[in-house]
């Protein structure tokens, strides 16, 4: 990929990958001008989304981001709080931030996911107002669904290694799985 095809990606969109009733509806930042110019979620290379999914037991495998439509066959799938590609998340405004949060929660109430994973969550404080957030479940909804703030993968969060981040969305596997039963047991 040239640097002027990924110039040329910038302030573009890239279709979500959802359907109604996921488990796990993924809500990233924004999309980066590798996925603008791929039009596929998580692209760049240094991005640990793919690898980190797999290896919280989400996917049997870890998946290339050009199979992200397999997703769904897991029940899973993804969206992003700002639809405008850039190349980083700063270039965001707090107020498309916001509008971004309005435009997602509709979103969440249309699908019915059971879950919103937000992997970023200063994006998820700026979006919902939730200042004091942390990594993990928050204590409320957003259009039905419960939710789980997660650590951005893209590899200029040096805070979190692969296999942490791992272990976190893990976290979120074992609830989901947990979640599932129990609404199962029911019926």
């Amino acid at each position: 990929m040239t640097p002027e095809e990924l110039q040329a990606a910038r302030d573009s969109t890239v279709p979500d990958v959802v359907a109604g009733g996921l488990r796990v509806l993924f809500c990233g930042i924004n999309p980066s001008l590798m996925t603008g110019a791929t039009g596929h979620h998580f692209a760049h290379p240094g991005n640990r989304f793919w690898p980190v999914l797999h290896r919280s037991g989400f996917t049997p495998r870890q998946l290339k981001p050009a199979e992200q439509t397999e997703l769904l066959r897991y029940g899973l799938g993804i969206t992003n709080v700002v639809a405008r590609a850039t190349a980083r998340a700063d270039e965001l405004s707090t107020e498309e931030f916001r509008e971004g949060g309005q435009i997602l929660a509709a979103k969440v109430e249309q699908l019915r996911p059971r879950w919103l994973a937000v992997v970023g969550v200063t994006a998820y404080r700026t979006a919902f107002g939730k200042r004091t957030a942390r990594i993990g479940p928050q204590d409320h909804t957003i259009g039905g669904a419960r939710v789980w703030a997660l650590p951005n993968p893209s590899g200029l969060n040096a805070h979190w290694t692969a296999q942490t981040m791992a272990e976190e969305y893990g976290r979120l596997r074992t609830s989901v799985e947990c979640d599932g039963i129990s609404t199962t047991e029911g019926t």
